[in-house]
């Protein structure tokens, strides 16, 4: 292992012991780099609604404890596994949910590495960066811009990848309607990344705060499900329905909303996932030809461009600060949708 500097035996992290509500503060031993491997001293964290999933093992995939959760972690590479590196000592570099994958596979040859079956996923199978170290592989992990805050940056390593990619997939064209369902920690940035993408924004929320903060990041049009239905104001606002929709919702209902604000021939992105099945009616479907996808997170390629659109000031997170000691309250106050925008640890 090649070191910048003295580096400790153990350090401190937030471990899943075991599936429940509350992670356990403790020490670990420091991780070893090993081939296409590097070690990163942590500088921020951002905290994602995943890492609730994974403390409660509420998904049909489950990791296995004991593990470190997080997958939006920025640092600072302070040493190298043998072999040939991707990075070097003194880099900023950030892990993510796509932690590695195998590199030959259909999949990964063609550039959809998100979907290969031997796919590692981080702060789920890999330990990530709830924790004052972690290991990234060096040809799979964020290389975060010269003058990026690791704080406001952090967030872009999920969030902003995953509805970046969503947005690409929905083919919505600049000038064209696209209504972002859910204005959460993804759903705020999924507005700043269709605004910069030229697309005329609409927002769906029950939270009127939530869809203040939506207009002031660009949306020219809101929509409180909890008062009026969305379909109907969607379709009468834009004459004939939305060309794209974003659902980065977690609600069911969010789900069913979602073809009724669509125009004639236009696609639906799922982000979010809800527990239950997708409410769809197939005559409507066909009839109006829908297209339906899911977007899982997205590949290096896009990962390089989200972050582009960062290092440009087209993006900026609404991120608060947290230590690693308050992470069960945060966490907590996920559960219960008490968080606008995003949290990130701060090292």
């Amino acid at each position: 292992m090649t070191s910048s500097d003295t580096l400790p035996d153990h350090v401190n992290a937030a471990i899943v012991q075991k599936f429940g509500t509350e992670v356990t503060l403790g020490s670990i031993d420091l991780p070893e780099p090993g081939p296409h491997q590097a070690l990163v001293k942590l500088h921020a964290s951002g905290v994602c609604h995943t890492d609730l999933h994974a403390l409660e093992g509420d998904w049909p995939v489950k990791p296995e404890p004991p593990f470190v959760p997080g997958h939006e972690g920025v640092g600072e590479v302070v040493a190298l596994g043998p072999g040939e590196q991707f990075v070097e000592i003194g880099d900023m570099v950030g892990n993510v949910w796509l932690w590695t994958a195998c590199n030959d596979c259909e999949y990964c040859r063609t550039g959809r590495e998100t979907y290969c079956e031997s796919a590692e996923y981080g702060g789920y199978t890999v330990d990530g960066s709830f924790g004052e170290y972690m290991l990234v592989d060096t040809r799979y992990c964020a290389r975060i811009p010269e003058g990026s805050d690791p704080v406001e940056v952090a967030p872009i390593l999920c969030a902003g990848v995953t509805v970046y990619k969503a947005l690409k997939v929905s083919e919505t064209k600049p000038g064209q309607f696209m209504v972002i369902s859910g204005i959460g920690g993804l759903g705020h940035i999924a507005v700043q990344y269709a605004k910069a993408m030229g697309m005329r924004v609409i927002a769906v929320d029950i939270a009127d705060e939530k869809l203040d903060l939506a207009k002031r990041l660009g949306a020219e049009f809101v929509v409180n499900a909890k008062i009026d239905d969305p379909a109907e104001a969607v379709q009468e606002y834009t004459g004939g329905g939305s060309h794209g929709v974003l659902v980065t919702a977690v609600h069911p209902a969010a789900f069913g909303q979602a073809t009724g604000m669509a125009r004639r021939g236009g696609t639906i992105v799922f982000n979010g996932l809800p527990a239950g099945d997708f409410p769809a009616n197939i005559f409507d479907i066909v009839l109006r030809g829908l297209t339906i996808r899911g977007s899982l997170v997205g590949t290096r390629q896009d990962l390089e461009e989200a972050l582009d659109f960062y290092a440009r000031g087209l993006i900026k997170p609404q991120v608060a600060e947290c230590r690693l000691d308050d992470i069960n309250g945060v966490l907590e106050d996920m559960r219960h949708g008490k968080i606008d925008g995003r949290i990130a640890i701060k090292y």
